[in-house]
C-alpha cells in the first residue's frame, strides 16, 4: 500500500515538461492529488490561497453590505430623494442588507467557510440582483438617471460577488491543517 502511495505520488508530482498534453493534464493530476490524499505543497497553497481569498471577497461583500445598511437607516430620505426612488424602498434595502453581512461575518470568520452557507449567500446576492433589476422595472418612471445607473451597477458588482462566492464555495478544502 505504502509503495502504491508513493508511486502516486511520484507520477503526480514529478516535474515535467511543459507540452499541451501536461497542460490538460494539471488539472486531473491536483484531483488525484487531493483524492488520495497525496498532499503537494503546490496544491496545499493553492487550497489556502483560496481560504484566504474567499474570506476576503466576504468581508468585501459584508463591508459593501454594511454600508448600504447604514445608508438605509441613516439617510434613506436624502438617497431616495436622489435616486427617484421612495425613502422606504431604500430602507428596506438596508435592513436585508444586515441580515446578509451577518451571515458574511460568520461564514469569514470560520476556520474553512461553510461550502453550504457560502452558497446561501450567494443565492442570496443573485436574489439581490434580481430584485435591483425589478425595482428598476418597478419605478423607472419615477427614477433619475443617476438612481438607473445606481442600482444597476451595483446590481452587476452584487453579481460579482455572487460568482466569486460560489466559485470559492466549491474549491477543495480537505488539504488544509
Amino acid at each position: 500500500m505504502f509503495a502504491q502511495r508513493r508511486d502516486l505520488h511520484d507520477r503526480l508530482l514529478r516535474p515535467e515538461s511543459y507540452t499541451s498534453a501536461f497542460l490538460f493534464s494539471i488539472t486531473s493530476r491536483v484531483i488525484d492529488a487531493i483524492q488520495f490524499g497525496v498532499q503537494s505543497e503546490g496544491v496545499e497553497r493553492r487550497t489556502i490561497m483560496s481560504i484566504l481569498n474567499l474570506k476576503n471577497i466576504l468581508v468585501a461583500d459584508a463591508i459593501t453590505c454594511g454600508g448600504v445598511f447604514a445608508i438605509g437607516l441613516l439617510a434613506a430620505e436624502p438617497v431616495g430623494a436622489l435616486l427617484g426612488l421612495p425613502a422606504n424602498v431604500v430602507a428596506i434595502g438596508g435592513w436585508i442588507c444586515v441580515a446578509a453581512a451577518l451571515l458574511m461575518v460568520v461564514a469569514a470568520r470560520q476556520a474553512v467557510p461553510n461550502s453550504a452557507l457560502v452558497k446561501l449567500i450567494a443565492l442570496g446576492n443573485l436574489g439581490w440582483v434580481a430584485a435591483s433589476f425589478a425595482v428598476v422595472a418597478t419605478f423607472a418612471g419615477q427614477m433619475s438617471g443617476l438612481g438607473i445607473a445606481v442600482v444597476i451597477a451595483q446590481a452587476f458588482g452584487v453579481l460579482g460577488f455572487a460568482i466569486l462566492e460560489w466559485k470559492d464555495a466549491g474549491a477543495p478544502r480537505s488539504l488544509v491543517v
